[in-house]
């Protein structure tokens, strides 16, 4: 099982750069050690935008499958908002996005 990152409680314009640094810099760690599927929480974000979902959306690009597998009430509101409410449907293990 991966480790999961854990998404900062600002998830917006001001800290997308920051976090998609640390988002590859984990990416690269957990496809070193084989990991298949990655964890991604989105528990402690209280503030999100469209910036901070576009992060999210990009990682269906990957090779791994990317599963939600916690998320705030203000992620989740901003996925209904922006159409993404399939990330967090039950708040359950979702995958975010994955290659066939």
């Amino acid at each position: 099982m991966s480790d999961r990152f854990e998404l900062p409680a600002e998830l917006n314009i001001y800290s997308a750069l920051e976090t998609r640094d640390a988002l590859l810099a984990w990416v690269a760690a957990q496809t070193q050690k084989g990991v298949d599927t990655l964890e991604l929480s989105a528990a402690a974000v209280s503030e999100v935008d469209g910036a901070g979902l576009q992060l999210v959306a990009s990682l269906s690009n990957m090779e791994q499958s990317v599963r939600l597998v916690e998320s705030s009430d203000a992620f989740v509101q901003a996925c209904k908002t922006l159409g993404f409410q399939e990330w967090t449907e039950g708040r359950g293990l979702v995958t975010v996005g994955a290659r066939a």
